[in-house]
């Protein structure tokens, strides 16, 4: 006997290809109906003609226009799903009672009814598929058809038929790729599950091609613009093909959480192919720097083209690709930070920092981190698989971190599971919980390595969290959609649930100190003295002296030490229910040998009295010298205009293989000017000469990165004209 190609679980492959697919007819131009002898239509009555189609017009622009749709830079047509679409349909003559015909929507390899990647939509009181169909109307030959994709139909790329129906068969047109369609999810739509109830929020979480991302620290906060570019050309087609590429199933690609839980596994690489490779070291000759990229449609249409990940990625950047895939797709989406962010701790809620007899820091044992800033993702969705009250925003997550049902990803989970520390719904709720919620404790070691804890701290982690706000270019707090305010009833509540659904949370008899320290430092422009003053208060009754250890080191966003450079002990007399200081400075010539690209400086002090101890940190964010842009032309579209940027270096140091990057959405594809060198106080000039594509608010991106400085962005808007 001979074996089948196809051995497995099923009877035959299940599809998962929708853009890969050959060249081949769908059907032959004739299908007899089943049981029927193969044979031509049988003849219609006489003097009529029998019934032919002429021509299929898909009213692209006046459909991509009613479904907001009509940015999008690609020959198919483009609509959402839930909403009526309108077609033209040109007949060799006009309609009479006994013809009856219907359209044929198809996608995927292999299309059937039963998964709905083959549907039929008819135009009488004959049954048809999912998607609704009615005649508009007609003058002559020419028919306007009107068809309501169903409001769970799948997202993708469709092919479309007329199909004639005779006493013995069916007459198809022939396969006719200027009659494809894309359908999308529909934040306009009631009925689908992406429902997003405002006018504001839609534009900005669906139709807006540029974002902000924050990053620094909560008490300095910095941003840097990120163009989504979603409507870009080649950037639909390129997230079909990650979905292709991890042969998503074609039926399970109308499941919004389906598709968010994939999505969340695929812009990443670590497990399997996805789109970008993290790293997080300082290495990127093999790639572009994580702080070097503007945008995502470069990183997306190189994947599609190279069918190999693109290197490299840290946190900003898989959340600006994955934010991009799904406003691409039609679903509402936002790019959220998380500031002082846990990491490392396999989801409990307890991050430890050990520190040495001499109140150093112990990073050997040191194993949790504490991220400046984490950004990840959230996705407006009902969530049908849960209590209706989980719906609403989702957290995703590309960034790989952990495992999640074995592959890297995140999500989607629910912001009100989380807030309430309803834990046992899917998915990872217990990881992101602990990411905003974890307790930060503090540990001495003594000489044999037993630890004490001497600190407990509540607030620290996820103590702010940024998005870009609705229409503006200012942060929204939205900080209290994650968390009850500290130490209040609802918090507390949280927590309990949280521990009673397997969070760990150790409790630590930490004794009441009457000592505190605080340390203040003011950022200042790169390159000059960092001032640091460090204070101790002594609530107590008796006066202390205090041995105290400064430490300061230049670190990554990931809290991750790079180079530590200075360490010194130093003692401070405390009176009772007084306070005293002691100051620093940090010079330039310390620290920018080591800065490199990161703009950060950690500084840790540790002081101690005869029975207390106590401990504070801080990171302090420099600013880099600014760049500039300065705009001529007419704002029109397709007319010339001119971007000139400029850029002086400020420091008396040379900046090593500088690269200025230019991106605006609909404005500037992706453009990159390499110098290999910029002397002490030298200034650069850049002119660029573009044409906008599309009317509309436009926003221009510009951003410097080098070897030996940190990166620096500057955004201008333009108002293009028609």
């Amino acid at each position: 006997m001979r074996r089948s190609q196809y051995s497995g679980r099923f009877l035959n492959p299940v599809p998962t290809t929708n853009l890969l697919l050959d060249d081949e007819p769908d059907f032959r131009q004739f299908e007899p109906f089943v049981g029927e002898p193969e044979a031509i239509p049988r003849a219609v009555p006489p003097g009529t003609s029998p019934l032919n189609v002429m021509n299929v017009n898909m009213r692209k622009d006046f459909n991509e226009m009613n479904h907001f749709t009509l940015e999008y830079m690609c020959n198919p047509m483009v609509v959402r799903r839930g909403q009526r679409f309108d077609i033209v349909v040109t007949f060799n003559r006009p309609l009479v009672p006994y013809d009856d015909f219907q359209m044929e929507f198809l996608i995927g390899s292999n299309p059937t009814p039963q998964t709905n990647s083959f549907v039929v939509v008819t135009f009488g009181n004959r049954a048809g598929g999912s998607w609704m169909g009615q005649i508009l109307g007609s003058q002559g030959p020419v028919v306007s058809l009107g068809i309501t994709p169903n409001p769970s139909a799948i997202v993708g790329l469709y092919r479309t038929y007329v199909a004639i129906s005779a006493s013995n068969g069916i007459q198809r047109t022939n396969r006719d790729p200027s009659t494809d369609l894309y359908v999308l999810f529909n934040a306009w739509c009631r009925d689908d599950d992406v429902f997003y109830p405002e006018d504001a929020g839609r534009s900005e979480y669906v139709l807006n091609p540029t974002g902000i991302i924050y990053q620094g620290t909560n008490t300095q906060v910095t941003e840097r613009g990120w163009v989504f570019g979603q409507f870009e050309a080649g950037v639909l087609d390129a997230c079909i093909y990650i979905l292709d590429t991890c042969q998503m199933p074609i039926e399970s690609r109308g499941d919004i959480v389906k598709v968010l839980r994939t999505a969340s596994a695929m812009i990443n690489s670590q497990d399997d192919n996805g789109v970008l490779i993290g790293k997080w070291g300082e290495d990127f000759s093999m790639g572009t720097a994580p702080t070097s990229w503007t945008g995502s449609a470069k990183i997306l249409l190189q994947y599609q083209n190279t069918g190999a990940p693109v290197g490299f990625a840290q946190c900003w950047v898989y959340a600006g690709v994955l934010n991009t895939f799904m406003r691409t797709l039609g679903i509402p989406a936002r790019l959220i930070t998380n500031y002082n962010s846990a990491h490392d701790n396999t989801g409990n809620l307890k991050t430890e920092l050990i520190f040495l007899p001499d109140g150093s820091p112990d990073r050997r044992r040191t194993k949790d981190s504490i991220w400046n800033y984490h950004c990840w993702n959230e996705a407006y969705v009902r969530r049908v698989d849960l209590p209706p009250q989980f719906s609403g925003w989702q957290v995703v997550d590309a960034t790989p971190q952990e495992t999640s049902d074995g592959f890297f990803r995140c999500g989607p989970t629910s912001v009100t599971a989380v807030k309430n520390g309803e834990l046992c719904h899917q998915f990872d709720a217990g990881f992101v919980f602990a990411e905003v919620n974890s307790d930060l404790i503090f540990l001495k070691s003594d000489k044999y390595g037993n630890l004490t804890p001497f600190k407990k701290d509540t607030t620290f982690v996820g103590i702010l969290m940024y998005t870009k706000s609705v229409g503006g270019w200012t942060p929204e707090d939205i900080t209290l959609t994650y968390k009850y305010p500290e130490g209040s009833p609802q918090d507390q509540q949280t927590m309990a649930k949280a521990e009673s659904y397997g969070c760990a949370r150790r409790s630590f008899d930490v004794p009441e100190s009457k000592l505190n320290v605080v340390i203040v430092a003011d950022p200042p422009p790169l390159g000059e003295p960092v001032k640091v003053v460090v204070t101790f208060y002594n609530q107590g009754e008796i006066n202390k002296m205090v041995k105290a250890h400064l430490e300061v080191s230049v670190v990554y966003y990931t809290g991750v030490t790079s180079q530590s450079f200075r360490s010194e002990n130093f003692s401070l007399q405390v009176p009772r229910a007084q306070y005293n200081s002691a100051m620093f400075e940090i010079t330039p010539q310390e620290y920018m040998p080591y800065l490199g690209s990161k703009a950060g400086l950690h500084i840790v002090v540790t002081g101690q009295s005869e029975e207390e101890k106590v401990s504070e940190m801080i990171v302090v964010h420099m600013k880099p010298p600014a760049i500039n842009i300065t705009l001529s032309g007419q704002p029109q579209v397709n007319k010339d205009m001119y971007a000139t940027v400029t850029y002086k270096n400020t420091l008396n140091m040379t900046l090593y293989n500088v690269r200025l990057v230019l991106e605006g959405a609909s404005l500037m594809e992706h453009r990159e000017f390499y110098y290999t060198s910029i002397g002490p106080f030298a200034e650069i000039s850049q002119k660029v000469k573009f044409s906008p594509q599309k009317p509309g608010l436009r926003t221009l991106v510009a951003l410097l990165d080098c070897q030996n400085l940190p990166e620096t962005t500057a955004m201008v808007e333009i108002k293009v004209e028609p």
